[in-house]
Formats: structure tokens, sequence, C-alpha cells
């Protein structure tokens, strides 16, 4: 192999190393953050006030109970009125963002009255018998 055929087989070594180099540094994309405080496509949300104001609560899975004291409670995590107050009967209005059925439940374990919300469903005027008692969601 002549001198020619050396440097161009070492500047591919080099360009191989350094292309691994930054693939082994580059961060991995990575979907939304999970109860980030915004309402999002795939999420579930609850929010504090009428017409879908005030802090949000997301969710993406189902919650047989929301728990009704800090710390062991979901809390309304977006800016606004509520912000950090416990869900479980504090929710006036909600959004399903999900491609599945949602059911809002009046009790914990997915029990009592309920309300579901179609995918792309925004109950924005009230959840009429839910509004205030509400303890868990589940997506169907």
């Amino acid at each position: 192999m002549g001198t020619l055929g050396r440097r161009v087989g070492t500047a591919a070594l080099a360009i191989g190393s350094a292309i691994t180099v930054l693939a082994a540094v580059a961060p991995a994309a990575s979907a939304a953050p999970v109860r980030n405080g915004k309402c999002e496509a795939g999420e579930f949300c609850l929010y504090y006030e009428y017409d879908l104001q005030g802090s949000v609560s997301d969710f993406t899975t189902s919650i047989p109970n929301y728990g009704s004291s800090q710390p062991d409670c979901y809390e309304f995590k977006g800016p606004g009125t509520g912000q950090h107050a416990c869900v479980k009967n504090r929710a006036l209005s909600g959004y399903n963002r999900t491609s599945h059925v949602v059911r809002l439940y009046f009790n914990s374990n997915y029990k009592g009255t309920y309300i579901d919300f179609a995918p792309d469903d925004a109950r924005d005027g009230g959840l009429g018998p839910l509004d205030l008692n509400n303890a868990s969601h589940q997506i169907r």
C-alpha cells in the first residue's frame, strides 16, 4: 500500500472514530416529560378551574386514587390558581388528549358515578356531577 493509500485509510479511520464518539455522547431522543404541568398529546388532563383554566394535572396512565393530602397525592402541577393542591375532589374541567376513552369516577378505585371523555373531548364547562367530586380515572 502506498503513502496515499495509508493516508486515506488513516483519515477514514479517524473519521469513523469521531463519528463513534459523537454518537456515544449525543443525547437520545425522548418522549414528552411525564406529569410536567402541560396538557400534551397522549395525556388526560384535569384543571383546577372551569374553561380549562387554572393549574393543570396531566396523566398518561390510569390512577385508582388521586390521594387527598400531601405528600401522597397527585397534585395540580401547572402554573396558575390551584398549583400544588391535591387533585382529588378539586377538578372543575378536563381534556382527554389520548386516543382512548377515559372514565372519570366519583370514588377511588374506579367506583361510583362516572363520566366518559371520548378521545379529544374537552369538558370546559364543568364535569357535571363530578365537579369537585372526582377521585380516580381509568384510561380504557
